[in-house]
């Protein structure tokens, strides 16, 4: 029996907190994609920071990977907490 595609479930995205126990179980990297859903920011804002130079500190893995350390994104945030932006 099949079901309507209106009836299928989709998977859930997970919870910024998932996202960052996760991240600490691989080795303290986040993609850009992850890094978005923690602070609350489409990825195109994250993309549009990273080039002005405001954003979380990033790095590059090889010629196209932008990844995060957790603790660049922590600190990140209360930089912007402190500064009350």
């Amino acid at each position: 029996m099949t079901t309507h595609p209106s009836m299928q479930t989709t998977t859930a995205l997970p919870t910024a907190a998932g996202v960052l126990h996760l991240a600490e179980s691989v080795g303290d990297l986040l993609t850009s994609v992850e890094v978005a859903e923690i602070i609350r920011v489409p990825h195109a804002t994250l993309r549009y920071w990273r080039h002005l130079g405001t954003g979380p500190k990033s790095f590059k893995m090889g010629p196209r990977r932008v990844l995060y350390r957790v603790e660049d994104v922590l600190a990140w945030v209360s930089e912007q907490y402190g500064a009350g932006g």
